[in-house]
C-alpha cells in the first residue's frame, strides 16, 4: 500500500510563488475541485512560518455584510501591522456585491502593507466584475479538476508518478508497471478528477458524489447566472455530453430543445464560464475563417459527462470508445498547452484531423485518435500533411504511451 502524505495540487507551488507578487491572487474553477482545500494548505503553512495570515470565508453572511459596507472593514477583522504586510485569504470572492470595487480601493491604498489571495468558484463572475480596472492589480490563475499525475497522487500511488516522470524524461524507455497505469487511467477516464470522486474507493459510492455534483453544484451555477429554466439547461448539457467530439450546431440544439439560438449561446456562455465545457475552434490559416466556422465542444470532466449520459464501463467495452478516447486527448492535451493552442481540422468535402496543436505561429503537431493501432492509416491524411509540413501528424490509440506522456 502507497500512502501519499501531502495530496498537493500542482497549482500550489504557482500561487505559492505569486505570494511574494505585490498583484493581488485570484483562483478560479469550477466547484468542488480544491480551491477551499488548496487556500487553507497554504494559509496553514504560512501560519506555521509566523506570517500574519486571516482566512475569511464568504459563505458567513456576518462576515459578507461586513465587507459589503465598506471594503476598509476588512481591517476590523484582519488588523493591519505597522511592520509587515499582512496576507488575507478570502473564499468564494464572487459573493461580494461589488469584487471590483473592493479589490481595487484595497490595492491602491494598502498593497504596500496588504496581500489578497481569493478563490472564485465561477469565471461567470470573473468576467462580469473583474474587469479592466483591476488591469496590472490582479493575477488570475485557472485550476481544473485534477489532472492524471494528481489522480496518481490522490490515489496515494507516488511510485506512478514518479514511472511517468522517468519515461518523460527518457530515463525509462519501458514500464514494468504499465498494465497498473493503463488500470488507473481507465478508472481516470470513468470517474474523472473531483476530488472527493477520486478519494472514494467504491464504484457506487462515486457514481453518486457526481450525481451530486451533477444535481446539486451545477444548479448553483444554474442559479447564481440567472437562468430561468433549468429543464433546458441541464437537457442541453445532457446533450453535449452525448455529442462530445462532435460539431457544435447551435441551429440544431435550438430546434432540438425548442429554445432560441440566443438562449443556446447564452447557456453555451454560462457553461464556459462555470468550467464544464472547452469550445474548441478550427485550424486555418486565415484567422477570419476561425471565428466564424462551427468549433467541437468537449466536456471538461470525464466523470462529469459520464454521469450526465449515465454511463460507466470500462474503455473496452464502450459503445462510445471512441468518442470518450477522443475527449480524453482534449483532456489531456488542455493540460499541456493553453486551450487557444488547441484546435481542429476540417475540410468542406470531410477530411478532418482531430487537434492540431500550434506551438509557436503556424508550427506545432496533429493528433489524430482512434481506438486502436489498426485504425491508424496515414494515406488518409495525405491532404493534411502535404498542405501543413509543419504540424507533423500522429497517432494516438488506447494504451499507447503518448496518452500518459
Amino acid at each position: 500500500m502507497y500512502i501519499c502524505k501531502v495530496m498537493q495540487r500542482k497549482k500550489h507551488i504557482v500561487i505559492s510563488e505569486h505570494l511574494s507578487k505585490k498583484e493581488f491572487t485570484i483562483l478560479i474553477g469550477a466547484r468542488q475541485i480544491g480551491k477551499s482545500t488548496l487556500l487553507k494548505q497554504i494559509f496553514e503553512e504560512l501560519q506555521q512560518k509566523g506570517e500574519t495570515v486571516y482566512f475569511l470565508n464568504l459563505d458567513r453572511k456576518e462576515i459578507l455584510d461586513e465587507l459589503n459596507q465598506n471594503p476598509e472593514n476588512l481591517f476590523k477583522i484582519c488588523p493591519l501591522q505597522p511592520d509587515k504586510k499582512i496576507i488575507v485569504f478570502i473564499d468564494e470572492i464572487q459573493y461580494l456585491d461589488d469584487a471590483t470595487t473592493f479589490l481595487k480601493l484595497l490595492f491602491d491604498e494598502y498593497s504596500n502593507r496588504l496581500k489578497i489571495v481569493a478563490t472564485g468558484s465561477s469565471a461567470f463572475y470573473i468576467d462580469k466584475q473583474f474587469n479592466d480596472s483591476l488591469v496590472g492589480r490582479k493575477k488570475i490563475f485557472l485550476m481544473g479538476t485534477l489532472d492524471f499525475e494528481e489522480f496518481l497522487l490522490f490515489k496515494g500511488r507516488n511510485d506512478l508518478v514518479d514511472e511517468i516522470i522517468q519515461l518523460k524524461t527518457k530515463k525509462k524507455t519501458k514500464s514494468i508497471q504499465e498494465n497498473l497505469l493503463w488500470a488507473y487511467m481507465d478508472e481516470f477516464m470513468n470517474y474523472g478528477g473531483y476530488p472527493a470522486v477520486v478519494l472514494e474507493n467504491n464504484m457506487t459510492q462515486k457514481i453518486e458524489l457526481l450525481k451530486d455534483i451533477r444535481d446539486s453544484f451545477i444548479k448553483r451555477d444554474i442559479l447564481e447566472s440567472g437562468i430561468t429554466d433549468e429543464t433546458k439547461f441541464y437537457r442541453m448539457l445532457m446533450l453535449l455530453a452525448s455529442q462530445s467530439g462532435n460539431l457544435l450546431n447551435v441551429n440544431e440544439i435550438s430546434n432540438t430543445l425548442r429554445i432560441t439560438n440566443a438562449t443556446v449561446e447564452n447557456y453555451l456562455y454560462v457553461l464556459q464560464k462555470c468550467f464544464h465545457i472547452t469550445l474548441v475552434k478550427p485550424f486555418y490559416n486565415n484567422i477570419r475563417k476561425e471565428l466564424t466556422k462551427m468549433p467541437k465542444v468537449y466536456i471538461n470532466d470525464l466523470g462529469l459527462r459520464n454521469v450526465l449520459i449515465n454511463y460507466f464501463s470500462p474503455l473496452e467495452q464502450r459503445a462510445d470508445k471512441g468518442m470518450v478516447l477522443e475527449n480524453l486527448s482534449f483532456r489531456l492535451l488542455s493540460e499541456r498547452y493553453d486551450q487557444d493552442q488547441i484546435k481542429y481540422w476540417r475540410t468542406a468535402d470531410g477530411n478532418e484531423v482531430d487537434f492540431v496543436v500550434e506551438t509557436s505561429y503556424l508550427k506545432g503537431f496533429a493528433v489524430e485518435v482512434k481506438f486502436n493501432e489498426q485504425e491508424a492509416k496515414p494515406n488518409k491524411y495525405n491532404k493534411f500533411t502535404q498542405n501543413y509540413p509543419d504540424f507533423p501528424l500522429e497517432f494516438w490509440w488506447w494504451k499507447k504511451m503518448d496518452l500518459l506522456l
